[in-house]
């Protein structure tokens, strides 16, 4: 069992908005990268289960709308699950909300205070996480590092979202790319916060920021916590799952410490819909 629990899809990368042609070239070389739908589909062929990522931000004048994750969902019910997107400092932040719960297309939904333009503890987001803790509806956060210059880097810092933790003790929260590059702050968070989680997408396209990260959450006994992820389109599944493997080469012939095979093996096998609670675990 793999579920890659990252995943992106746009019919347009002028969805991700102000400076998306910028940040696409800056991240990947590539200003008009795709992620279509049908790539994703065939990408996803390498693993059991995958969740796809909308995108939303007033801040930066962008939207992947979940509607269009909800059909493509719809028409791959077998092998995805819609992450919706939800800004909360839209007007309509709590209709949009209750417009999406308990649709089964979702299963939790996205924020990213940087590219959203909040801080983490804004009262407008604390709402959201008030309604997503009672519904049992996982936040993944994106940590935003990688978008337009017009993104607020520091709203990005993984250990704000310790406030939270500790507020709705109840909440399940993933941290996307183990809070790059602030990931000594992510895995002190997932040693003390039983809910918080972290996924190792786009992450592992960076191998030595990615071997650096992991053996941290190795000596802290966090690797646990960790779920597999993408970062589709940067990365497909079967080329994320060779980096994982490949994580210790780096290190060949140095004298340096090694994750161990198992390690990277359970993070990649995590079943993590069990683990969030999702309620559509797979075997």
């Amino acid at each position: 069992m793999i579920i890659d629990c990252h995943t992106r899809i746009w019919s347009s990368p002028g969805q991700l908005g102000i400076g998306s042609a910028g940040w696409l070239a800056s991240k990947c070389g590539q200003e008009n990268l795709s992620a279509d739908p049908g790539e994703h589909a065939a990408a996803a062929r390498d693993v059991t289960k995958t969740l796809v990522w909308g995108f939303r931000s007033a801040h930066l004048k962008a939207e992947v709308p979940n509607s269009f994750l909800a059909d493509y969902v719809a028409q791959h019910s077998r092998e995805a699950l819609g992450v919706a997107a939800i800004d909360p400092t839209d007007s309509d932040v709590m209709e949009r909300l209750a417009n999406i719960a308990g649709r089964t297309e979702f299963a939790g939904i996205t924020i990213c205070p940087a590219a959203q333009g909040f801080h983490p503890a804004d009262t407008r987001a604390f709402k959201v996480y008030e309604f997503c803790a009672e519904r049992a509806l996982p936040v993944f956060v994106e940590d935003g590092t990688d978008f337009a210059p017009q993104a607020i880097l520091e709203f990005a810092r993984p250990l704000l979202f310790d406030e939270i933790a500790r507020s709705f003790p109840s909440l399940t929260i993933v941290i996307a790319a183990m809070g790059s590059p602030w990931t000594s702050e992510t895995v002190a968070l997932l040693a003390k916060q039983p809910g918080v989680y972290a996924d190792v997408a786009a992450l592992l396209r960076r191998p030595w920021d990615a071997y650096q990260a992991l053996l941290t959450a190795h000596q802290h006994g966090v690797t646990d916590k960790l779920l597999f992820g993408s970062d589709f389109p940067f990365s497909t599944a079967a080329e994320a799952i060779e980096r994982m493997y490949r994580i210790n080469e780096i290190t060949h012939g140095t004298g340096m410490p090694a994750v161990p095979r198992e390690v990277l093996r359970s993070i990649v096998e995590r079943d993590t819909l069990a683990e969030l609670g999702i309620g559509q675990s797979v075997g």
